[in-house]
């Protein structure tokens, strides 16, 4: 294109044909009242953000630096809001009052012998939870998060394998705990629990820990506030998903977590005035990393959630901007309010309306929170950022999402990389990617096949210290300072990542054909009715030396009735084999689903909701 064909709007050249596309567009905005130089005035602050490759960033040595930073920073303002007895009422404690809070638990942990030890903690998303996390971290000892959902034998089981000493747990582990300490298998000497008031029958209580250990500091005790941090060393021991047997203890150093943080900080920005409502397990280094001390970092006020029935009510009580979560909530979220659209009769206006504001908005005019106040109203008005993660996000929704002025973007990462790989960002997404490699990150792509797509391999210093007394697994992952993560992908031409699946779930057929069942399973889940799907391979009775592909449905019973009027099990079989029928003819006969399965059981997943692959596909054999 020759120079001469661009023009100059409001100091960004467009070519001709934008151009146009940019007047048609003003055109019909204008019909729908807004004016002119509004528009315009949109989108010179877009155009002005654009040209920032990277957000600016406070650089961290590692979390207590990270601490004392946000307390100079921050130390007024609300790092937590919580509800009080008063309804309606909303109120908050301070980054200062947080941050005394963990250096008087510390101290009062070092001063009962615990420095260098292994301490786990246990519970519900908290603040006496966050607490402990840190007081443990920064100066104290090891810690050790462990998942709340676990049985009580596999709790056990990793209690004795991590060797920990000491567990601060709430309310609900009172029973396990008393049996652990009956059965006298493991090396815990301090059980501290997070709802107590006071020490009771030999259970500390951690708020009591933290009052006496406010007198310590006041004495002169300053053993855990001058306490020294080695950012290499390992501070955090992080329990893979899996069976007891199997799981694996991730070795992580406050170096590998706050340069996950830092380059989070540099790509999407979350600020003072943000409030996050924390959802996703605690333990898990995802929901920990970018929901917890994410916003700690950069000084935002944190919410915890009532429960997943309660998410709605919360997002519009706490005013919420921002959240982390997996993609069955967001999809969920995005079906309601389409069909609220769709029950006002404004369903076809407004799909038309977000292609529009989807347009407009590449050209750096942003309308859309103006355009659809409603929805955004019914969102608490101020959610402006949501963050995907454990599984991937239905492109359909993500596109939906953006295109009604509410930014969702599809991170990617594993427990032993603390966790983020890549992110979609403020600068530049693609929808049905996971976004780009971090700036601390080096990734390479490994025995590519035809089409680009090999095991991501990668290395940078947010990589862990490697697994726990497990050196079979290191050498097995490992190999000349490269991280094998087992997930398969490409990078396309302008370094957007790509994912496919893991490399354990591929279902390799006799022609060599490569199928990613999770690439199925995100279509199939959006059939009407389908709350999530599995797909696998069995062993072809007209071909014993191939695979077919089967899937085994989990549907909605009151979704089923409504869309089809059906409620017997067979009809509804029929009616999802005719549906994926029809799927079938838009892929290539090698992808083509032969055998289908119906249940209304949830499938085994994590607590981050990853379907449990090995113990499904026993499940069906058995």
């Amino acid at each position: 294109m020759k120079k001469q064909d661009n023009v100059i709007i409001k100091g960004v050249i467009m070519d001709k044909e934008k151009k146009r596309m940019f007047d048609s567009l003003m055109k019909f905005f204008e019909e729908k009242g807004y004016k002119k130089e509004e528009l315009e005035e949109f989108a010179e602050t877009e155009i002005k953000q654009s040209k920032v490759k990277y957000h600016s960033f406070e650089k961290i040595t590692d979390l207590k630096d990270m601490l004392q930073k946000s307390n100079d920073k921050f130390g007024d303002r609300p790092a937590f809001k919580y509800k009080t007895n008063i309804k309606g009422e909303i109120a908050y404690i301070t980054y200062k009052d947080f941050i005394n809070d963990i250096n008087s638990l510390g101290t009062n942990l070092i001063n009962l012998g615990l420095k260098g030890k292994k301490i786990a903690v246990i519970g519900e998303n908290r603040y006496e939870w966050a607490v402990a996390y840190l007081a443990v971290a920064c100066g104290t000892g090891i810690i050790v998060p462990l998942d709340k959902s676990l049985p009580s034998n596999e709790l056990e089981s990793l209690i004795v394998r991590s060797g920990v000493e000491a567990i601060l747990y709430s309310d609900k582990y009172n029973d396990v705990m008393q049996e652990i300490k009956r059965r006298n298998t493991s090396d815990l000497r301090y059980y501290i629990s997070m709802d107590l008031e006071e020490r009771t029958d030999g259970v500390y209580s951690e708020h009591e820990l933290i009052k006496k250990g406010r007198e310590l500091i006041k004495k002169g005790n300053f053993d855990f506030i001058n306490a020294k941090i080695n950012p290499d060393e390992t501070n955090f021991m992080i329990f893979t998903s899996g069976t007891t047997a199997m799981s694996k203890a991730v070795m992580l150093s406050h170096k590998n977590i706050v340069t996950n943080l830092m380059d989070i900080a540099s790509v999407i920005e979350v600020n003072e005035n943000d409030t996050l409502l924390s959802f996703l397990p605690l333990h898990h280094t995802f929901e920990c990393t970018v929901g917890f001390l994410e916003p700690i970092y950069k000084g935002s006020s944190i919410a915890y959630c009532d429960g997943i029935r309660h998410i709605a009510e919360n997002i519009k009580e706490y005013k919420i901007t921002a959240m982390i979560s997996v993609p069955a909530l967001y999809e969920n979220m995005y079906k309601r309010i389409m069909k609220t659209i769709e029950k006002k009769g404004k369903l076809q206006e407004v799909e038309k309306m977000m292609k529009v504001t989807g347009m407009l908005s590449k050209v750096g005019v942003d309308v859309r929170k103006k355009l659809f106040k409603e929805i955004h109203d019914s969102l608490g008005g101020k959610l402006r950022l949501m963050v995907n993660g454990a599984a991937a996000l239905n492109e359909e929704v993500e596109r939906g999402f953006n295109n009604l002025g509410i930014k969702i973007v599809q991170g990617y990462g594993l427990t032993e990389t603390s966790p983020v790989i890549a992110a979609g960002t403020d600068f530049d997404t693609k929808i049905g990617t996971v976004g780009k490699v971090f700036p601390s990150v080096k990734v390479k792509i490994v025995d590519k096949d035809k089409k680009g797509v090999g095991e991501i391999w990668v290395k940078g210093p947010s990589i862990m210290n490697g697994y726990y007394q497990n050196q079979e697994a290191n050498k097995e992952v490992f190999e000349k300072g490269w991280f094998k993560t087992g997930d398969l992908g490409y990078i396309d031409k302008k370094g957007f990542l790509f994912l496919k699946g893991r490399k354990k779930s591929v279902i390799v057929l006799q022609n060599g054909k490569n199928i990613y069942p999770e690439e199925i399973e995100s279509v199939i889940n959006r059939i009407e009715g389908v709350k999530e799907s599995f797909v696998y391979g069995k062993q072809d009775s007209e071909d014993e030396n191939d695979l077919k592909l089967c899937v085994k449905i989990v549907y909605n019973p009151d979704l089923i009735k409504e869309i089809y009027n059906i409620e017997d099990e067979e009809k509804t079989k029929e009616v999802l084999w005719d549906k994926i029928k029809e799927l079938n003819k838009t892929m290539p006969p090698y992808k083509y689903i032969k055998e289908l399965m119906i249940t209304q059981e949830e499938l085994i997943k994590t607590t981050t909701l990853k379907i449990k692959r090995h113990e499904e596909m026993k499940k069906i054999k058995n």
